[in-house]
């Protein structure tokens, strides 16, 4: 009985109080009404969020049931749906008025969550970590070079972008290919035994039921989740731009960080409850898969998104500032993936990801009524990241031909 009571409790309180923290946002949205940007953006925030933990949760349930480097890729995308949506609708409207302000939202969007991921989610776990354990760094396993050489590919491929200076459809026909690649050899590792107590919580609840009730509650808590998102986009999306205005802030650096911040929130927190439970390598492998999806599947959407928008065939330009932001989101990524080379994250060089953040963070708000010279800080910043990435590179060139054998199914060479 118990235990019972237990697994109610474990279930029924958390979903409840995320069912009830999106019922502000849907009645305003029935109704038709508003409180105002500033109340807006709070209300259909933590509706994004509540429904992000509710897909999370059903993702989590099939973690026992599938193989595990897969479901980590899954789990990671299907909790940065919230942000999907919300980059979506931001380049659907650049199609409908390519002169409006919402080209540079869409871009923005994409690179301020792809940079909070690297420079503050990946450097949060390497801390906890240390603080529960007193290991000075998160160590991977050659079974995770799959997603170091699939990062590698996407990085890689960034820089073409860069080089061109525009999103267009054809990039998304690469890395859609690439991301689905990584799915399917993800798909063919073998399942892993975890030692570690279950967590408590849904999803651990949800993977207890047969698998008929298991997979009618998955589904429902997901056609709801996704419901609530689909609905509390638009309105998000435009009060964020209203307050920012209201607020005297840039709204272009209040969507590049506060969107993300809540869209991403509940698939940082997944990837922190592996850390607690003593699974820290479970959760930076959601965090590199969740980066892997952003620097794939977000990135290419972008330009169909706005196709969508204008009704014919379009590609999403870069002007001068979204140039240096891609550039230094590209030069960022190449950086995180030369510190994973020895299999590991350690507690330096999750201090330099975040140290490197934080100071671009807080020289971007501080030169925001100068562009001229927040483009200027934005290029040095990225030579920095460029520059730290060739050094590691360089000195653990010899680890990338036996990644690509592990990656590629070959397995990594016995010595």
């Amino acid at each position: 009985m118990t235990r019972a009571h237990n697994a109610v409790r474990e279930f029924v309180v958390p979903v409840g109080v995320a069912a009830l923290a999106v019922v502000p946002a849907l009645f305003l949205r029935v109704i038709g009404s508003s409180v105002g940007a500033l109340g807006d953006m709070a209300l259909f925030g933590v509706a994004i969020l509540a429904a992000g933990f509710l897909l999370s949760w059903g993702a989590e349930a099939a973690e026992k049931y599938i193989a595990t480097g897969f479901v980590l890729a899954v789990v990671a995308l299907i909790t940065v749906l919230p942000e999907y949506a919300v980059d979506f609708y931001y380049a659907y409207r650049a199609g409908q008025d390519p002169a409006s302000g919402y080209v540079a939202y869409a871009a923005a969007n994409m690179t301020g969550a792809n940079r909070l991921l690297i420079g503050l989610a990946w450097p949060l776990l390497v801390g906890l970590h240390w603080w529960r354990s007193r290991q000075r760094g998160i160590a991977l396993q050659y079974e995770n070079a799959v997603e170091i050489v699939f990062l590698a590919l996407a990085s890689a491929y960034a820089f073409i972008i860069v080089l061109k200076n525009s999103i267009g459809v054809f990039d998304f026909i690469v890395l859609g290919a690439l991301f689905c690649f990584y799915l399917w050899r993800t798909s063919r590792a073998e399942n892993e035994e975890e030692e570690e107590d279950e967590e408590p919580g849904p999803g651990a609840v949800i993977a207890q039921l047969s698998p008929t009730k298991r997979w009618t509650v998955m589904a429902i808590m997901s056609i709801a989740a996704a419901g609530v998102i689909l609905l509390a986009a638009e309105p998000f999306a435009e009060s964020l731009v209203a307050s920012g205005r209201r607020l005297g802030v840039d709204e272009f650096l209040l969507i590049q960080w506060l969107a993300p911040l809540a869209s991403e929130a509940p698939a940082v927190t997944i990837a922190i409850l592996f850390v607690l439970d003593g699974r820290a390598r479970a959760g930076l492998t959601t965090m590199i898969s969740d980066k892997i999806n952003h620097w794939t599947l977000l990135v290419g959407m972008l330009p169909i998104a706005m196709s969508i928008g204008a009704g014919q065939v379009m590609s999403l330009p870069l002007d001068a500032r979204q140039h240096e932001e891609f550039f230094l989101t590209a030069a960022q990524s190449l950086f995180a993936l030369a510190l994973l080379l020895p299999l590991r994250l350690s507690l330096w060089g999750a201090l330099a990801l975040a140290s490197l953040f934080v100071t671009q963070l807080a020289l971007a708000f501080f030169y925001q009524a100068t562009p001229e010279r927040e483009i200027a800080v934005l290029t040095a910043l990225a030579w920095v990241n460029l520059a730290l990435a060739v050094a590691l590179l360089a000195r653990h060139i010899r680890r990338v031909p036996e990644l690509a054998r592990t990656a590629l199914g070959a397995g990594p060479q016995t010595e």
